[in-house]
């Protein structure tokens, strides 16, 4: 059994001080965040730098996160990359619909640090049993 571990973490956030709290957030535990403004240019990352997991917002010039999410999942080279999708709304529907997209986690803002992390953490452990 290889194990996978969450080191690069791409957070896709339009907002510079929501970037600021989930990079301060994931940082403090010792992975190594990269920024992207928009879909357009975490598309550009993505295939740069292969990060090991993508938080993103939903709500972004261009590209919608979901659309993000979709285009990504679609792809063989990034499909298992695990994508945690962040919201203000917090309805089944929005989650029923990240799921649709193949999200593989959604949290709702406002979130604790502790929240975040153990969303992370879990996609670590589905990692690991997939492989």
């Amino acid at each position: 059994m290889s194990i996978t571990w969450i080191a690069t973490i791409l957070v896709i956030e339009d907002c510079l001080s929501e970037f600021k709290l989930i990079s301060h957030y994931l940082s403090d535990r010792g992975y190594n965040v990269i920024k992207a403004n928009s879909a357009k240019e975490a598309l550009e990352i993505i295939l740069e730098s292969k990060p090991d997991a993508i938080v993103t917002d939903v709500e972004m010039p261009g590209m919608s996160g979901f659309e993000l999410c979709r285009f990504i999942k679609k792809n063989p080279t990034n499909q298992k990359v695990p994508i945690v999708i962040c919201r203000s709304k917090n309805q089944a529907i929005h989650r029923l619909w990240a799921k649709k997209q193949s999200a593989d986690a959604y949290i709702t803002k406002p979130y604790t640090p502790e929240q975040l992390l153990s969303v992370i953490q879990s996609l670590e452990a589905c990692s690991v049993k997939k492989n």
